[in-house]
């Protein structure tokens, strides 16, 4: 509960601190990076970080938490903190750490914003972190109890069992634990930490969602190379994957994670993805097919071809096996290569839906937003639509109508 006193200086002084938190984050991430350079060794994304998309996010996920406190001071607005939880326990974060970021946040604060920062200030703006880090440990501690999870050892060997190039630029990996235990368990939707060393000595930590049946004990992960464009350089993990690891290799991984998950109802579902954003949609499918279920499922894709649609023939292969599943196709470039498939962009007119229909979302954040406003257009509530974002999650789609 965010007490009176701090609730109005908040309300105050969010206009400038908002406005300026873009500069906070990266004075901080700077600051601490510098001094606690252990913590770039596995923990933090660089290519994330290089983009900027690690402190807008952290950014956007300070203010509208700052916002749902003073929309309601007693609410402890967790759902808005689950999917920072899951990420956090899919990299190992632990409890200390959050002093060690209140340290350089706040140093970031008193810098850039200067004599504005009040002791009044400064406390009230500290009851907000605090309260923020409190609901995520408190997640992330009951994550780690319900995956039985040491956060200080969270990873495990895992052997490349076959390696598949499902298209020039995708690859997917066939995993079994390396120590021949049971893999641990898993919801269609989830996805896994991979972490490897890279050339420099660094290691570095990337999610990856799990585009095969759960419940087997063989996993798979399906990696599409992030290839270097005129703003930003090539994936350094993708390329490592792609280069370096074949069958008979090892993999460090985490256990499943991730909040986006499939629901158990009998109600109607709709997969709608764009490019590597199938992963978690075939994981979908492979756990409906796996037990049976006869719920009514559409499956929508967009790509840039039939021969850059990763997975394609496992889609139709599950779209076949289930008594009420149908698919259908967008191909920006020869769409006659497959049949039935429409040429050009998704285009949603036309598509009926029950009301209880839920939707699952993946694909690039522009297309993801372009698609949500036509099923909220179309009647489809905001809530029934769920999203999985690959990096850091700017679009904070709660906050939109």
């Amino acid at each position: 509960m965010l007490s009176p006193d701090s609730a109005a200086v908040v309300r105050a002084t969010l206009p400038a601190v908002g406005g300026a938190l873009d500069e906070i984050t990266a004075r901080f991430y700077g600051t601490m990076f510098a001094e606690q350079t252990e913590l770039l060794d596995g923990l933090f994304n660089r290519g994330n970080q290089a983009s900027g998309g690690q402190r807008r996010a952290l950014a956007g996920s300070i203010a509208a938490f700052a916002q749902a406190l003073l929309a309601d001071p007693e609410a402890r607005p967790d759902a808005l903190l689950s999917r920072i939880a899951h990420k956090h326990a899919a990299l190992g974060v632990t409890e200390d750490q959050y002093t060690i970021v209140h340290k350089y946040l706040f140093r970031a604060i008193a810098e850039v914003l200067g004599e504005a920062v009040t002791p009044q200030v400064a406390a009230a703006w500290d009851e907000v972190y605090w309260l923020m880090a409190g609901a995520l440990i408190a997640q992330e501690a009951r994550l780690y109890q319900e995956a039985q999870v040491d956060p200080r050892h969270p990873w495990r060997q895992w052997t490349v069992v076959e390696r598949r190039e499902e298209t020039p630029d995708v690859v997917s990996f066939l995993l079994r634990p390396a120590d021949e235990d049971p893999a641990p368990p898993a919801r269609a939707g989830q996805y896994v930490s991979v972490r490897m060393r890279m050339p420099d000595g660094i290691h570095q930590v990337r999610q990856y969602s799990l585009s095969g049946a759960p419940g087997d004990q063989l996993r798979r992960v399906t990696v599409k190379r992030v290839a270097s464009l005129s703003d930003a350089p090539e994936g350094e993990m993708s390329t490592q994957l792609h280069r370096t690891v074949g069958a008979g290799d090892e993999l460090t991984l985490s256990s499943p994670f991730g909040d986006v998950v499939l629901d158990e109802a009998d109600s109607p579902l709709l997969l709608i993805s764009a490019g590597i954003g199938c992963t978690p949609m075939v994981g979908m499918l492979e756990h409906l097919a796996a037990t049976g279920a006869t719920r009514p499922v559409t499956v929508l894709h967009a790509d840039r071809s039939p021969a850059d649609h990763a997975l394609l023939s496992d889609i139709h292969r599950l779209v076949s096996s289930l008594p009420a599943a149908r698919a259908e196709f967008w191909y920006e470039q020869n769409a006659a290569a497959e049949p039935g498939a429409h040429s050009g962009l998704m285009d949603l007119k036309g598509l009926n839906l029950s009301a209880d229909t839920g939707v699952y979302l993946c694909g690039s954040l522009p297309f993801m937003r372009t698609v949500r406003a036509q099923l909220i257009q179309s009647g489809v509530p905001a809530h029934h639509i769920r999203y999985e974002v690959f990096g850091p999650d700017l679009w904070l789609a709660h906050t939109e109508a």
